[in-house]
């Protein structure tokens, strides 16, 4: 069948907090993105010169002006504007464990770190300004 995750969606009213924790905290990069009827952003990992490196789609939603929003995606009822609804969390491979723990550090941002029993799976887990739990998996050498 050949599935794979392509991209994961989160929906913010704040643009720029969004895009200042997936680029400045997580190291993705602002890229190019289609001329959709909502604001929003792309963020890579990897070159900006292939959409499918776009892994963290962020949509600007506006409460007030939902019109190219729900035009395009339609109307969403009862979904919570914080967290991941359903979703538990997103996660990440990585690997520079240490500099993680440096950086979130320097930028005062608390993260949960466990091992995976049997496997030794390093983990950090973290909040985005909307509340979406990120999950960081580090190799277990890296502990």
């Amino acid at each position: 069948m050949g599935l794979s995750l392509n991209h994961v969606s989160i929906r913010t009213s704040d643009l720029e907090a969004c895009r200042r924790f997936y680029v400045d905290v997580l190291g993705l990069a602002a890229g190019p993105r289609p001329d959709f009827p909502f604001p929003g952003i792309w963020l890579y990992a990897g070159p900006a010169t292939a959409w499918s490196n776009a892994v963290v789609h962020v949509i600007g939603a506006d409460p007030a002006h939902p019109e190219g929003l729900e035009g395009y995606l339609g109307p969403r009822k009862g979904t919570a504007a914080r967290g991941g609804g359903v979703v538990d969390h997103v996660a990440f491979h990585d690997t520079g464990l240490a500099q993680m723990r440096q950086r979130l550090a320097a930028l005062g941002i608390a993260a949960r770190e466990r091992t995976v029993p049997d496997i030794g799976l390093q983990q950090l887990f973290l909040e985005d300004p909307d509340g979406v739990v990120i999950e960081l998996n580090y190799p277990a050498a890296e502990a």
